[in-house]
């Protein structure tokens, strides 16, 4: 596949995905029309697996340099790929975010209103999140002292490498062609569905990124329509390390245990053997 389809695949899908995302996010804070983490975590994980349907035939459907990375270190991904890859994803990302301010820019400005919350201020993470991430979740609300005291910096950190080194664990697995056990049609359904189970988990306390893309595309987006500086300076530098480092070394890990512990005895099984009930 020439790689400006390639690139053109990673921009669509990665798009879809933080429009349908980060779309609900919008939705349930400005809104309230979406209640508790689980809705708008479903609709992340049908976001994703319609965007790996959509585009896996035109690149892979990576939509996260987490992946990118790791699958060049574990699948023979050409380095060459790599920075194109995740320039399409940050593209995608990006765009995504610039339609849905178009879309829910009179719905956030009502929300702020509301809440007396003025956008760049100390406090209006309450309407920057839904664009990009922090810890804890704010949950349409200003962080305080003590919300923050539920979750430093170094859980933050520690809950995104696993967070993503699951989900590098599953992809890794559905896409193996030696896995005989799984159906191929169901990869993209259960690789949502994992992001639905892990949002889930981690949405109440780092807002579950695993995509250094999902999160600085709109990060960035969100520092220029309005916020200014706030969305670098809320966490410190945790806007680097919890949502930018940690996925790419949970991806890694992620990726090395299945290299490891499961590809390799996958290898050990004669097809035949494998393929008895």
């Amino acid at each position: 596949m020439p790689l400006k389809i390639e690139f053109l695949g990673e921009v669509l899908g990665t798009f879809l995905l933080v429009f349908f995302g980060c779309g609900s996010v919008c939705t349930a804070i400005t809104t309230g029309a979406l209640v508790g983490v689980f809705q708008v975590a479903i609709v992340w994980g049908l976001g994703i697996a319609t965007a790996i349907y959509l585009t896996g035939g035109l690149s892979g459907a990576h939509l996260n340099p987490a992946v990118t990375i790791s699958l060049a270190v574990y699948r023979r991904f050409p380095p060459h790929k790599i920075v194109p890859y995740i320039a399409a994803q940050m593209l995608g990302a990006f765009l995504a975010s610039v339609i849905l301010f178009v879309i829910f820019s009179d719905a956030i400005d009502s929300f702020e209103k509301a809440h007396g919350i003025v956008r760049g201020q100390p406090g209006s993470e309450a309407s920057a999140m839904v664009f990009g991430e922090y810890f804890p979740n704010p949950g349409g609300k200003p962080l305080t002292d003590d919300s923050r005291s539920i979750m430093p910096q170094w859980r933050a950190f520690t809950a995104e490498v696993i967070g993503t080194g699951i989900l590098l664990l599953v992809i890794l697995g559905v896409t193996d062609e030696r896995n005989t056990s799984f159906p191929k049609v169901l990869t993209a359904p259960t690789i949502g569905l994992t992001i639905t189970m892990l949002i889930s988990i981690f949405g109440p306390l780092t807002m579950a990124c695993f995509n250094p893309a999902r999160d600085l595309g709109p990060r960035l987006f969100s520092s220029l329509a309005g916020w200014g500086s706030l969305p670098f300076a809320v966490n410190g530098i945790g806007w680097l390390t919890v949502y930018c480092v940690a996925p790419v070394l949970g991806g890694l890990a992620g990726g090395m245990i299945y290299h490891f512990c499961l590809a390799k005895n996958f290898a050990c099984f004669p097809q035949d053997k494998i393929d008895q009930p």
